[in-house]
């Protein structure tokens, strides 16, 4: 949540992290065997309206970095008590292999909503959620923002963190224990630095030390501890920001070993940014390149656990991939394919009406070997080629229309993982942006090449 009461409760990003082998991302132990990511998240437009849904979402990813939304981004269980919402969504594998998914009870934006409760939801293997209950923390007439959990080996028990307003004035980190999610010890102040603070998400015995992420004014900062005890950590490091940030989540890669840090930006609300440190005891971090990751559509507050091959292949059988795709532009890679007055555009994520950058990849109009673009939000519409320019028009059923509107795939010009589209009936042309406008162009030279060269993901 977001400790900015006028602007975001807090973002997406407080994905929490994930965890290879021994190590305790903030996510439990994870299996030796884990090689894919969930990312458990809830969804907000910019403006609040059409794509905003404050249920559980879920999504997969083989890489931690591409995401592909289950259930088509729509969710999987709504909260039944306290504010029917939720927001801040947390995902751990606990001891015993099983899920636990925590969430603040807030459904919306209303920043003076108290609760001492938290939503609770258990699940064996991310396919069903069962045990639905709200899980009381406190007795203070505040909020009980942004829940993680990690385990506390020295203790024997899980430890609950969130953020309330406590007798300081300001908002803390407070910490409950407990062994079973259905009843917890009574609070404690984790973390007060003495200012407000919201967001914590923990890393848990990463080479003699444990890690707290937080959201201080605008930024990420972190803090460490040689234990677990409440009060023990000291702020350290560079903080990281990318406008208003909030919502930090540490992931350690599986492939790499190296350290990803996500968050959350509000200004514009829920675009996700990413650094990346090979050693947290550095306190430093380098931003990646958005060309390598891509949020689900909408997607705020997150939270991430490791998987299984297996987990992964039955959660996709389960819930199923989305039916559409984005296109992301490589040398522009926070824009994405959308169509705007009927012109096809490459604009900033988020793009609103977010329907507007949904495309239907099908079999193409004029050879089912190509493939042409129906729009999601304009169905009897198609991308096509007219004077050279990408518009979207209605399919007039002849063959001029078909052969406009269909085109090769290739492999990307720029880079062969990603993909370039030669058209049908112009064969000399690709398509591509010039000036942001979408267009079909002769390709030669290396800015050529990466206009025309776009990721096909969701």
């Amino acid at each position: 949540m977001s400790a900015h009461p006028h602007l975001s409760r807090r973002g997406l990003l407080g994905m929490t992290a994930a965890v290879p082998l021994a190590l305790t991302l903030g996510a439990g132990t994870a299996h030796a065997a884990d090689s894919a990511y969930a990312m458990v998240y809830f969804t907000e437009s910019t403006n609040l309206g059409d794509g905003t849904d404050y249920g559980l979402h879920l999504a997969v990813s083989p890489d931690g970095l591409n995401w592909t939304p289950l259930n088509q981004n729509n969710p999987l269980v709504i909260p039944t008590a306290g504010a029917l919402g939720l927001r801040d969504p947390f995902l751990m594998r606990k001891q015993d292999g099983t899920f636990v998914v925590l969430a603040t009870d807030l459904k919306g934006t209303d920043w003076g909503y108290n609760s001492q409760y938290i939503h609770v939801w258990d699940s064996a293997d991310l396919r069903t959620f069962t045990g639905y209950r709200r899980l009381k923390l406190h007795d203070m007439t505040t909020h009980s923002w942004a829940p993680e959990a990690f385990w506390d080996a020295g203790r024997g028990r899980y430890a609950v963190i969130y953020s309330s307003v406590n007798a300081s004035g300001h908002n803390v980190i407070m910490v409950n224990y407990t062994s079973d999610f259905v009843t917890a010890s009574a609070p404690q102040v984790f973390f007060d630095p003495g200012y407000d603070v919201i967001d914590g998400d923990m890393a848990v015995g990463v080479n003699g030390y444990n890690y707290l992420y937080y959201k201080k004014n605008q930024t990420l900062v972190s803090a460490r501890s040689t234990s677990l005890d409440p009060g023990s950590f000291t702020e350290y490091g560079t903080g990281v920001a990318h406008g208003g940030t909030e919502a930090p989540t540490v992931v350690k890669s599986l492939a790499s070993g190296n350290f990803w840090l996500w968050g959350d930006t509000y200004t514009p609300n829920g675009v996700f940014y990413a650094w990346q440190s090979s050693n947290l005891a550095s306190g430093t971090w380098t931003a990646l390149d958005q060309r390598t990751y891509t949020q689900p559509l909408n997607s705020k507050h997150c939270g991430i656990a490791t998987i299984t091959t297996a987990e992964y292949d039955n959660l996709l059988a389960k819930w199923g991939a989305p039916a559409w795709n984005r296109l992301k532009s490589y040398n522009f890679p926070a824009r994405y394919v959308r169509h705007s007055n009927y012109a096809g555009r490459i604009d900033e994520y988020p793009i609103e009406p977010y329907k507007d950058s949904q495309w239907a990849l099908v079999p193409g109009l004029a050879d089912s070997s190509g493939v042409s673009f129906r729009s999601v939000s304009h169905p009897t519409r198609y991308l096509r080629h007219y004077d050279y320019a990408l518009r979207l028009d209605v399919n007039d059923g002849t063959s001029t229309f078909a052969g406009d509107a269909t085109f090769y795939r290739t492999a990307g010009l720029a880079d062969a993982s990603w993909a370039s589209f030669r058209s049908y009936n112009n064969p000399t042309r690709y398509l591509r942006h010039a000036n942001y406008v979408l267009r079909i162009d002769p390709v030669s030279t290396a800015t050529d090449r990466q206009d025309a060269t776009f990721r096909i993901g969701y």
